[in-house]
């Protein structure tokens, strides 16, 4: 029998298999080495009626943890790292916190809308992979700053930032070669058995 999300013991993902902040979520679950449920959701059909029970928006990431359901990114994400926190995904100072924070913000304010242009296909794409390229290439100085993005150690900002890189190829956005720092620091982050575990099939098919 299957059990719904809510009599389940162990944490219970709804997820999309190639959504980059459905992959955000699952890339900390896999730093932390936490075991969970995962329900793929399909894009584009109606979410599933246990999902619309648990969150009434029925977007994911969903998180259900017994009789706590999650489901804003960020919220998630700090969630995850307080509910579980070793390895830590966020600096101790408060300074270094925010910092990080307003990374994300803008991050999936400016780089995602783009992303998502260019899957939807069409004329506009070209438009979008060029403004695209140009964003994260200005923002070389945040990848060479440090060996992972604006942080010494890998933090929950990586986990948004690593499945962004990923995807560049899959989005035909071409870097160049002034563009080998953020390629390399993808590189740093794709090895890592953590984030293998982190990938759905149709995720390992982008590369």
């Amino acid at each position: 029998m299957v059990q719904s999300a809510r009599t389940r013991t162990v944490l219970t993902l709804y997820t999309t298999a190639d959504d980059v902040q459905c992959h955000r979520v699952r890339l900390i679950l896999a730093a932390k080495g936490v075991t969970y449920d995962r329900v793929l959701v399909e894009p584009g059909q109606a979410p599933p009626e246990d999902l619309l029970d648990l969150n009434p928006y029925g977007n994911v990431p969903t998180l259900v943890d017994r009789e706590l359901t999650l489901y804003d990114t960020s919220v998630v994400c700090e969630y995850l790292d307080e509910r579980y926190p070793h390895p830590p995904l966020m600096p101790i100072d408060p300074l270094s916190r925010a910092r990080l924070r307003l990374a994300a913000i803008r991050i999936e304010r400016d780089w995602l809308p783009e992303m998502e242009t260019i899957r939807t296909g069409g004329r506009p794409a070209d438009g979008a992979r060029k403004r695209l390229r140009e964003q994260l290439l200005s923002a070389l100085p945040l990848f060479r700053a440090s060996k992972f993005f604006l942080n010494p150690e890998m933090s929950l900002l990586d986990c948004l930032v690593a499945p962004v890189v990923w995807r560049l190829p899959w989005l035909g956005v071409d870097l160049g070669r002034e563009g080998k720092p953020i390629v390399d620091y993808g590189e740093r982050l794709f090895h890592s058995q953590g984030y293998a575990r982190s990938l759905t099939p149709e995720e390992k098919a982008m590369r």
